[in-house]
């Protein structure tokens, strides 16, 4: 009794100096995970590290990037820094804690659909240069589609297109649902929930796959970002597997590695973890969103999508990365071959200008050569390096020549996406950077 009232104590002053505008943020320690060293131990300075990393935390907070924010590094296969800043929202009344639980949005794509691909690569069940439409044979017919490659599609170099808004789709012109996609309360046709009180039709996916047979793809093979295949992915998956996307990627993936918050639909599993809120929604959902998926197309696949829907914790996103990093180990366990890693990690179309692996994301071509305002993420990081960014705010980076793993969670997305100074501050290449910069010579 007498500890969990020093504890309340504690963390009322805590809040207290913080809504009085204290120059440190908010920062609280739980770790699970990869073991943990001390960053020193590591060869990283912390007396370098502690007041830079507070400091771009800081002025993000104060120029409403983000309210509250966390950074995890690993150095090794060593969990060297982890700190939670801020809160939940600009109210300062949730203080953000490490075992939060945030919403990834793309980040989705290389921890959802993307280890399940390369494991079926390794099975020989996919083949990255023969027709996709050999497998979505929904394609066969499509003159524009019928001859695109898994290794175009998945380093955005097929000339789809870019994004389609489903939600169009399914919102009247006076801004009511239809209600021949969405009920507010579910029935045996209408169970794949969306959100709370919203439920969409059961077959509402075939919907989005026509939409996406039927759209454009360009003559011009160039880097052109398109999510739209990873709306197609999780069925595929089941059609390859037997099973669904989500027990697939849980059995084959999270469970083995201890993950047990990487997930979607994290309302509906009453985790003890708080759930990070994202946007204060007013075109769809009218509400805070809250456990449920910000991303609209996937929100209309009932959360459970490849482009986006995976929740989980910083901690557990490590475990993660930290397997890509090793090429597909973990204590002694193999997910994944080493060579299908390598080449999912290595650039595939460097003379067109494309920076990207198949489904990673990569430096920017020539990065090293140029300053941090330039540079996409660090300069510093290696060409060996890979990772994704997330719509809401989320950033993961693995780099095996330098043994380095970067974990950044917020929700810069609250109370509106408008909210950019995530990007124009640069602020999660300058937190990377930091820790490249502190690591000590010999």
């Amino acid at each position: 009794m007498k500890k969990s009232i020093f504890i309340l104590i504690g963390l009322f002053i805590a809040i207290t100096q913080a809504q009085e505008g204290s120059d440190v943020p908010l920062r609280i320690n739980i770790e699970k995970g990869l073991p943990q060293r001390p960053i020193n131990e590591m060869g990283m300075d912390s007396a370098f590290v502690y007041p830079r990393i507070d400091s771009i935390i800081t002025n993000g907070i104060k120029n409403n990037a983000f309210p509250g924010a966390q950074v995890l590094v690993a150095k090794n296969g060593n969990i060297v820094f982890h700190e939670a800043y801020g809160f939940h929202t600009y109210d300062s009344i949730q203080p953000v804690s490490k075992n939060d639980i945030y919403d990834l949005a793309s980040v989705t794509k290389i921890t959802g659909p993307l280890p399940a691909i390369m494991k079926l690569v390794d099975e020989g069940k996919l083949d990255l240069d023969i027709p996709f439409s050999t497998y979505w044979t929904n394609w066969k017919h499509r003159k524009d589609k019928k001859d695109l490659t898994l290794r175009e599609i998945l380093t955005h170099q097929a000339g789809l297109t870019p994004y389609i808004v489903f939600l169009g789709k399914v919102i009247k012109k006076n801004g009511h649902l239809k209600k021949r996609f969405i009920h507010t309360e579910s029935n045996s046709r209408f169970n794949e929930q969306a959100f709370d009180g919203l439920y969409v039709k059961n077959r509402f996916n075939r919907k989005i796959y026509r939409i996406i047979k039927r759209s454009k793809v360009s003559n011009e093979k160039k880097y052109k970002y398109s999510g739209l295949t990873f709306l197609i992915f999780p069925e595929l998956i089941k059609r390859l597997t037997g099973k669904t996307y989500e027990e697939y990627v849980t059995d084959e993936f999270y469970r083995p590695l201890g993950t047990t918050t990487l997930g979607f639909k994290p309302k509906t599993k009453h985790f003890p973890n708080k759930i990070v809120p994202t946007e204060m929604d007013t075109i769809f959902r009218h509400a805070l969103t809250q456990g449920w998926v910000h991303d609209e197309n996937a929100s209309l696949l009932g959360g459970i999508s490849g482009n986006a829907g995976l929740f989980g914790t910083a901690t557990d996103l490590a475990i993660l990365m930290q397997m890509y990093q090793n090429y597909g180990m973990l204590n002694g366990h193999r997910y994944i071959s080493e060579k299908t890693i390598r080449e999912f990690t290595q650039v595939q179309y460097p003379d067109n200008d494309n920076r990207r692996g198949l489904g990673f994301d990569k430096p920017l071509l020539g990065n090293d050569t140029l300053d941090i305002a330039a540079a996409y993420p660090a300069p510093e990081v290696s060409p060996k390096s890979f990772g994704h960014a997330g719509f809401t705010g989320t950033f993961v980076w693995a780099d095996p020549e330098n043994q380095l793993v970067f974990i950044f969670m917020s929700n810069r997305v609250f109370p509106t996406r408008e909210n950019r100074n995530l990007y124009t501050l640069n602020i999660r290449g300058a937190l990377q950077e930091v820790f490249y910069q502190s690591i000590m010579s010999d």
